[in-house]
């Protein structure tokens, strides 16, 4: 099977940018992409949790309905052999790889281990490839935790707050709530010898109608070394949870100051919350290394479990066939995936921006916000963010607070 095929049929009648990116143009003018340096494979396309947000499982592209549910030993070693074609191309010293599903743990021990050694002699000794397994937990046994600690692999979990947070979404087929599981994975992770290697961070989905500081603490219980604080995805067409489009309302930048003030706020540093450190590096002039905010270039590739080459996955909330590019690693190499119009575009920085964000005054920072959230039909995704209020307001908030503490600390040395 072939990935892209079926889902590009259903694709819009009229092609809307960045479909219509003229990329041979762009490259007679001198622009060159950015090579690939994450990596995130599908190793098994089912799941063992029913959360009713999953942009894969709910929204608009069905397409795992047609992916085997679990990557073949071949297929693996097949993206294996590109990703290392990719890296000594582009004299790549460190990748990132990330062993996603569904839920990867479905995928069993055998396979993960293959995968881990599959892309370790693929890639080579002289690059270091950063491997992570992004889990729901629940199947996170003693067993796993040991294979991870001798593969040197990270683990991040998904946990959205306390139980009554968590269990709002996060529930397996019958509806029973998977807090409780999750809760003790971590556990059992934390309490392994080598829990801190381990340990790469916790994914949280906001919902606004969880109390924002009583979620952050609640994971401040398993001690992250990071938090990712994730906005639901949604787009003009389907707006998120609690947002109406176009609005001045701002229900997710209110939630993420109360969040920015407590982590802030904070006697010591408690852990890393990715939003914000993003925010304040790009507002001192930084880079971002996040596709939620800022204006570098989008470097990662999907692997989809039969071997296609996609797009970012959380397109699969835009509309059926959105993250498709027609590839696959049997036959087309990543180097085939950069010139994709979609791919070129969210490495164009503040070109590929509508009017209305290229004379924004935080558009350095913000960068239009994620590129999943700016989808309308017709005009595609050149659009502000449906989120364009609230990352407005949390931005000028932080920059407020960082200002006020720039400005007394400089007063303390004069």
């Amino acid at each position: 099977m072939t990935t892209g095929i079926s889902a590009q049929a259903r694709l819009p009648a009229v092609p809307e940018w960045p479909a219509t990116l003229n990329v041979p143009d762009l490259i007679a003018t001198g622009w060159r992409p950015t090579p690939f340096r994450e990596f995130v494979i599908k190793v098994h396309s089912r799941c063992d949790l029913a959360c009713d947000y999953c942009y894969m499982y709910t929204m608009a592209d069905q397409s795992w309905q047609l992916q085997p549910t679990r990557m073949s030993y071949s297929v693996m070693d097949q993206a294996a052999a590109r990703i290392g074609e990719h890296v000594r191309a582009h004299q790549l010293r460190a990748i990132k790889v990330v062993l996603h599903g569904g839920e990867p743990l479905l995928a069993g021990p055998g396979l993960i281990r293959h995968s881990v050694r599959s892309i370790r002699e693929a890639v080579g000794r002289e690059t270091r490839a950063d491997i992570v397994v992004q889990t729901n937990g629940l199947a996170l046994d003693a067993t796993y935790l040991d294979l991870f600690a001798g593969l040197r692999l990270r683990v991040g979990i998904s946990i959205d707050g306390n139980s009554e947070a968590h269990d709002r979404h996060r529930r397996r087929a019958n509806g029973q709530g998977s807090y409780e599981a999750v809760r003790a994975a971590l556990r059992r992770l934390t309490a392994h010898p080598k829990g801190r290697d381990l340990f790469g961070g916790l994914l949280c989905t906001i919902d606004v109608r969880n109390d924002p500081v009583t979620t952050y603490e609640a994971l401040l219980e398993f001690a992250p070394p990071m938090v990712d604080l994730l906005l639901p995805h949604g787009n003009w067409a389907t707006p998120p949870p609690h947002r109406t489009a176009g609005s001045a309302e701002t229900p997710y930048g209110d939630w993420l100051i109360a969040v920015f003030d407590r982590w802030y706020g904070a006697r010591q540093r408690e852990t890393r919350v990715r939003l914000f450190a993003e925010i304040m590096h790009a507002l001192l002039g930084g880079a971002s290394g996040t596709e939620a905010v800022g204006l570098s270039p989008t470097a990662m590739a999907v692997v989809e479990t039969d071997g296609g080459i996609e797009q970012c996955d959380s397109l699969k909330s835009a509309f059926a066939g959105a993250p498709a590019t027609g590839l696959h690693v049997a036959r087309d190499s990543f180097d085939a995936a950069l010139t994709h119009p979609a791919i070129a575009a969210r490495q164009l920085g503040v070109a590929a921006l509508c009017a209305g964000c290229q004379s924004c005054p935080i558009l350095r920072v913000c960068g239009g916000g994620h590129f999943v959230h700016r989808y309308r039909p017709g005009s595609g995704f050149l659009n502000p963010s449906v989120y364009c209020p609230d990352l407005l307001k949390l931005i000028t908030h932080v920059w407020r607070v960082m200002e006020a503490d720039i400005s007394a600390l400089a007063e303390r040395r004069g």
